[in-house]
């Protein structure tokens, strides 16, 4: 099973969001960790390559996990977010954007 790198505040964010989506993204990273695909996902290739997001709905809203893991020493998750809109925010893209450049090479 692959480690799990948190980016920048992501665990942070993850841990304000309620705990049933907590537990939902939490289950699907594990599936991840384990070598398997979420669910509910879609590639961010806005991000970086081999970048992609977790998807999941409770009746707080909609949550998302953006996460690489195509590396060897781990998971490297991005950022995670409460998504208001139908279209992922700018700010959200560029946050996950700057964190996949932080990657070490």
């Amino acid at each position: 099973m692959k480690a799990v790198i948190w980016m920048g505040t992501s665990k942070e964010a993850l841990g304000q969001f309620p705990e049933t989506a907590q537990d939902s993204l939490g289950y699907e990273l594990y599936r991840v960790q384990c070598g398997l695909h979420p669910k509910d996902w879609k590639p961010m290739t806005s991000v970086g390559a081999g970048v992609r997001e977790i998807r999941t709905r409770d009746e707080a809203g909609i949550f998302r996990m953006i996460y690489l893991a195509t590396r060897s020493e781990g998971v490297y998750v991005l950022h995670c977010f409460q998504k208001k809109t139908s279209q992922t925010s700018r700010s959200d893209v560029e946050l996950a954007t700057k964190r996949f450049k932080a990657i070490p090479r």
